[in-house]
């Protein structure tokens, strides 16, 4: 039986690790207004709203394309799949969307359920009731816990009563959510995270959109930064390829990588900003990608898959993406962490197991080709998305708060979109304009008009 409640729908941004697609690299040149580092959605977006301006920018990225977290793998298959985030959200207020249109890409809604699997049969729908029951209950306790004055972990308040389910709300609500269990998860973080279920899906892939929106960006590929000198009137950063000078700077790099000290910054960022990115260290979300030609799974396009479960080592499946024969395991949390750190052997293994578990030994028999993902071996990434641990809910806000004129971008300062690839963008103009207005290129604030993040916020289930 199919599960369609709110809710449900897994906001997942599993991330890669072998990006495929490339851009051109521009020459870097020795001086500019704003420096952005990173060509992730954040970057991106950042360096189109200063362009708009008629301000010079710079974009720097160690890897050697764009896309960031939002990787589209055109080449391992016979289709292009997202190897990182998969979703854009919030149809009506996300300009994603309409940019996505505005380049010829194909964008549709997401898969608007899943399906439910114990043992080797679909569940029935008693059954699929009494998760969805269970899976209300923990989210309205999450939810209820978001309220307190004093934060603690979203598992410490589930119902102590979830039984056969705890397993599965643990992970939809958890490593599926966030890429961590829910005994590492700030309730009050994730009681506020906006709502997810409006999910839309680009039919070339995220990281073909994003990387089509920076076509026009002056981007510096395979051009890591390494130093950032600044003053509070003018900044320099160091790369191999040269030093820029510019008036400001926005680094839209992972909370991981900035706490890692891959990049210096002299004099140091203040430690109250450290503390902050150490509380919202990223996640861990990868997925195992297969051919299973003939369908021998008989599921339909698109299907969301889950199972009943006693722990969290278990997945998420999504079958035949796009009508092809790709299917996709995704794995999260510390078994998820885990499973990566054993590398794409075991993590093919273990995918084989959970379809014989699930299917039987012919389905898992019937496996073709396989790739995995490993997101926290990435150097210029090292994890999945940000997720506040108990007691770090405040530091999103904190991690935006303007350094001089050092500006910090990503989805992991957006206090409702975290984890997401809207909230990242939305995060980079929001940095563009607080680097001009810093500069002098913007006079006033900007209109309080309603975004994303504001016209379709959370409300608390009573």
């Amino acid at each position: 039986m199919t599960i369609t409640r709110r809710g449900f729908l897994v906001a997942s941004a599993g991330l890669a690790a072998m990006p495929v697609l490339r851009a051109t690299a521009a020459p870097l040149p020795r001086e500019a207004d704003i420096v952005v580092i990173g060509a992730g959605a954040a970057g991106i977006a950042a360096a189109r709203r200063i362009t708009a301006t008629g301000r010079k920018v710079v974009v720097v990225e160690a890897a050697s394309q764009i896309g960031g977290r939002c990787i589209t793998d055109s080449t391992t298959f016979e289709m292009p799949f997202d190897r990182g985030a998969r979703w854009m959200h919030n149809p009506d207020t996300n300009p994603m969307i309409r940019l996505a249109r505005s380049v010829g890409l194909d964008v549709l809604p997401a898969p608007s359920g899943q399906k439910m699997r114990i043992g080797r049969r679909n569940a029935r729908a008693g059954e699929t009731e009494q998760f969805l029951a269970a899976l209300v209950r923990a989210n309205r306790a999450i939810d209820d816990a978001s309220r307190a004055k004093l934060d603690t972990s979203c598992a410490s308040v589930l119902p102590k009563d979830l039984g056969d389910w705890a397993g599965a709300a643990d992970f939809m609500l958890g490593a599926g959510f966030a890429g961590k269990d829910l005994k590492e998860l700030s309730a009050i973080d994730k009681g506020r995270a906006q709502d997810r279920n409006a999910a839309i899906a680009c039919r070339q892939g995220l990281g073909t959109l994003i990387t089509k929106l920076g076509e026009q960006s002056p981007v510096a590929l395979s051009t890591p930064a390494s130093r950032v000198a600044w003053n509070n009137r003018d900044v320099s950063v160091e790369t191999p390829a040269g030093k820029i000078a510019a008036r400001a700077v926005i680094v839209t790099v992972s909370t991981n990588v900035l706490t890692s000290g891959a990049i210096k910054f002299t004099p140091d960022i203040p430690k109250r900003t450290l503390d902050a990115a150490s509380k919202l260290g990223l996640g861990s979300y990868d997925r195992i990608v297969m051919q299973l030609p003939g369908n021998p799974l008989g599921l339909s396009r698109d299907d969301i898959l889950i199972e009943q479960s006693n722990s969290t080592r278990t997945a998420l499946m999504f079958a035949n993406i796009g009508g092809s024969s790709l299917c996709s395991i995704d794995v999260g949390g510390a078994f998820g962490r885990d499973l990566s750190e054993q590398g794409d052997k075991a993590m093919a293994a273990f995918a084989r197991e959970w379809i014989t578990k699930l299917f039987g030994s012919e389905a898992a028999a019937a496996v073709g080709k396989t790739s995995a993902t490993r997101w926290n071996a990435s150097p210029y990434v090292m994890g999945a998305m940000s997720a506040a641990s108990p007691g770090g809910q405040l530091s999103r806000r904190i991690l935006s708060e303007p350094i001089g004129n050092v500006f910090l971008a990503g989805e992991a300062t957006h206090e409702t979109l975290w984890g997401t690839v809207d909230g990242a963008w939305e995060s980079g103009e929001r940095a563009a304009d607080a680097a001009l207005r810093k500069i002098g290129a913007l006079k006033q604030e900007p209109a309080d008009v309603p975004t994303q993040s504001t016209k379709k916020r959370r409300v608390p289930r009573q």
